[in-house]
C-alpha cells in the first residue's frame, strides 16, 4: 500500500469478508440445526412409547397375519389383571415377519403397539442417526468443523449399525 493512499479501501475489503464468514456461519449452522431437530422429531414419534414405559401396557404380540404396511396379530399383555388384545397393529418392517412374537408397547388409547426393548428403542431413534449422518457433511464442509463433523458421522453410524444388529 503507498503511504499516501487512505486505509479504508483494506477496512471495508476485511470488515466484508468477516461479514460473509459470519453469514456463511450463520446459514450453516441453522441449516446443521434443523436437519438436528427434524432428525429428533422424527425419532420422538414413537420413542416415548419405548423409552417410557411406566404405567404404559406392555405384553407381546403374535404376528399371524401381515398386509403391504401393517402387521396384526393378538396381544398378550405380561402385567396381571390387564386385558389382552384380539386384534393389534404393528408398523410393518423388515424385521417383523409372520409367525414371529415380539415384545411390544400398546399404543395409549389405539390398536397400534411399538417393538420394545432394546430393539425397539434403538429402531426408535433410526431417523435420529440419519439426521446425524446429514448434518456432519454439513457441519464438516459448511462450518469447518471437521472433527466435529467425524464425532457426528461416528455417533450416526454406530446408532443405525447398533440397530440394524439389535433387530
Amino acid at each position: 500500500m503507498i503511504p499516501a493512499m487512505p486505509a479504508t479501501a483494506t477496512t471495508s475489503r476485511q470488515a466484508s469478508v468477516v461479514a460473509l464468514r459470519f453469514g456463511r456461519l450463520a446459514a450453516m449452522g441453522t441449516v446443521a440445526a434443523l436437519i438436528l431437530i427434524a432428525g429428533v422429531w422424527a425419532s420422538w414419534k414413537t420413542a416415548p412409547y419405548v423409552m417410557l414405559t411406566k404405567g404404559r401396557e406392555r405384553g407381546t404380540i403374535e404376528v399371524t397375519r401381515c398386509g403391504d404396511d401393517t402387521c396384526t396379530g393378538p396381544f398378550t399383555s405380561l402385567a396381571q389383571g390387564s386385558s389382552d388384545h384380539d386384534r393389534v397393529v404393528i408398523e410393518k418392517t423388515v424385521a417383523v415377519k409372520k409367525g414371529q412374537t415380539y415384545t411390544v408397547v400398546v399404543k395409549p388409547g389405539s390398536d397400534e403397539v411399538v417393538r420394545s426393548g432394546p430393539a425397539g428403542i434403538l429402531y426408535s431413534w433410526v431417523p435420529f442417526g440419519g439426521a446425524l449422518l446429514l448434518a456432519s457433511v454439513v457441519v464438516a464442509g459448511g462450518l469447518g468443523r471437521t472433527r466435529t463433523g467425524w464425532v457426528m458421522a461416528g455417533s450416526g453410524v454406530a446408532l443405525l449399525t447398533a440397530a440394524f444388529v439389535t433387530i
